[in-house]
């Protein structure tokens, strides 16, 4: 297999003790690229020097998750502009930006600014965005649309919601990050993810979080990919090379790598 890993935290503290070997799992299994979304400042070491353990699986992002949108926002927001400017060749994304109002609501004003900075410097230096949103469609659906759309592409990660709204990011000309949800009982997603085409979707496992059946509730890691392709491929009725092909393909097309 040719497996691409396009969400996953592999320089969290949950990976310190065994970072070398879950990176050989993944890779035994196929998965040969790891793309690694921010989340601010604090992270920003440990990312690098994954990128220079592993240069040719690991691809780096940039960005300000909204759930660190917090007093300090213009000093992380400087950080993230600064960290693109000196590093240009490191990143292939900005992300994991958007809105969250799942934990706080009390942030949304600098959440939303921040989020359209964000996509500025997306715009800015040619690269997609991976959005994380979380009981925020339709701010995160409203930002998106008053920009231009035919100048933005990216992923929508972790998709959780529903037919009509995977239709509406995929009419943007964005991705649908599909994650461990898809084969959770109460995820909902496989039950119409067969009408979204195999072309508009990208893998990933947002490790630590969000592991697959039958890990739900355990850490995850990017070897359990494989779970998610069998879950995919059973629900579009086709072999697991196709999804394979397919969402490698999508995956190589949005990050230009």
């Amino acid at each position: 297999m040719n497996l691409i890993d396009t969400h996953t935290h592999l320089y969290l503290k949950d990976f310190d003790k065994d970072i070398d070997t879950t990176i050989k799992r993944a890779l035994d299994v196929g998965v040969n690229k790891f793309f690694l979304p921010a989340i601010d400042s604090s992270h920003m070491d440990k990312m690098f020097a994954l990128k220079e353990k592993y240069p040719e699986y690991v691809y780096l992002m940039a960005g300000l998750h909204p759930c660190y949108v917090k007093e300090n926002y213009k000093t992380e927001l400087d950080f993230v502009k600064k960290t693109i400017e000196t590093h240009k060749d490191y990143f292939h994304a900005i992300g994991e930006i958007g809105i969250d109002l799942y934990w706080d609501k009390s942030f949304l004003e600098e959440q939303l600014f921040v989020f359209q900075e964000q996509i500025n410097l997306a715009l800015h230096y040619n690269l997609p965005i991976v959005i994380h949103c979380r009981d925020a469609f339709n701010y995160v659906y409203k930002t998106l649309k008053e920009n231009n759309p035919s100048t933005l592409n990216g992923i929508f990660h972790c998709f959780s919601g529903t037919l009509d709204e995977g239709q509406k990011i995929i009419k943007l000309g964005l991705l649908l990050g599909i994650g461990g949800i898809v084969t959770f009982k109460n995820g909902k997603i496989d039950t119409f993810l067969s009408q979204i085409p195999l072309e508009k979707i990208v893998l990933e496992t947002d490790a630590p979080y969000l592991s697959p059946v039958p890990f739900r509730g355990k850490r995850n890691e990017s070897s359990y990919l494989k779970y998610i392709v069998e879950k995919i491929a059973s629900i579009y009725n086709c072999s697991e090379e196709k999804v394979v092909t397919s969402t490698t393909q999508n995956a190589i097309k949005v990050f230009s790598v």
